[in-house]
């Protein structure tokens, strides 16, 4: 279907990081199986097909997060995208070894780029990846404009579920923009990172573009077997 089936990953099947792929038996994986299934009941009512995911500030883990958590909802039989929606800092294409060249920003900036072009079909059976392309110089703007409604649109058309990874809330407005538009939002709490009033003004900012936050993942916990912990919160 994708035109890009030729430029699957090969990275002989390793993925640094992805615990849930490397370890499937591991303490942790089973926690981001539990995570899945939280979400899941937290959605009862309404389908899900696109999410953000996001933290208070930086080196929450939040892309790991995504990542692992795109996995996990893959191995359910689902078709899931995983979007690099950080058009700052993005790190998708460096934990699975792909180009940026092109990516999200192509298909924005470009109408004649074709969203199926850009596409990454890992190893994983149902886990595709979209970069985020080149950087630009208006991260926001792009995230909130039509083309991105189209685009949304047309990945809903083709994907189970959308899985958006984005930046900090408190760093810029993109976290605030993208969660105003999906379907949920999921917070990535760090142990011992982020405090108390940071993530309360991020959940304030959150709560003013009337973003539907299901929960908190706090992670970088010490557990006995692995080396982080992820545990999950329905938002109250």
């Amino acid at each position: 279907m994708f035109k890009q089936k030729n430029k699957a990953i090969e990275n002989n099947g390793t993925r640094p990081g992805l615990v849930t792929i490397s370890k499937p038996t591991a303490v942790v994986s089973e926690q981001f199986r539990t995570i899945r299934t939280n979400i899941q009941f937290s959605m009862v009512d309404k389908d899900l097909k696109t999410l953000v995911v996001t933290s208070a500030g930086p080196g929450s883990g939040k892309s790991l997060v995504s990542a692992n958590l795109a996995a996990t909802f893959a191995s359910e039989e689902m078709r899931v995208l995983l979007v690099d929606a950080d058009l700052r800092k993005p790190t998708v294409h460096r934990t699975f070894h792909v180009k940026n060249n092109d990516g999200l920003t192509s298909v924005l900036t470009d109408k004649t780029s074709e969203l199926t072009d850009m596409i990454y079909r890992t190893y994983t059976e149902g886990l595709y990846i979209l970069t985020s392309g080149a950087i630009p110089p208006n991260p926001a703007e792009l995230l909130n404009s039509n083309r991105m409604k189209e685009i949304t649109k047309e990945m809903e058309g083709l994907f189970d579920l959308i899985i958006f990874d984005t930046p900090p809330v408190l760093a810029v407005t993109d976290a605030q923009v993208m969660s105003s538009k999906v379907d949920g939002t999921l917070f990535v709490i760090p142990h011992g990172r982020a405090t108390k009033d940071e993530v309360t003004k991020a959940k304030e900012l959150l709560d003013m573009v009337g973003a539907n936050v299901l929960g908190a993942i706090f992670n970088r916990v010490s557990a006995e077997d692995d080396k982080y912990s992820y545990y999950y919160a329905n938002e109250e």
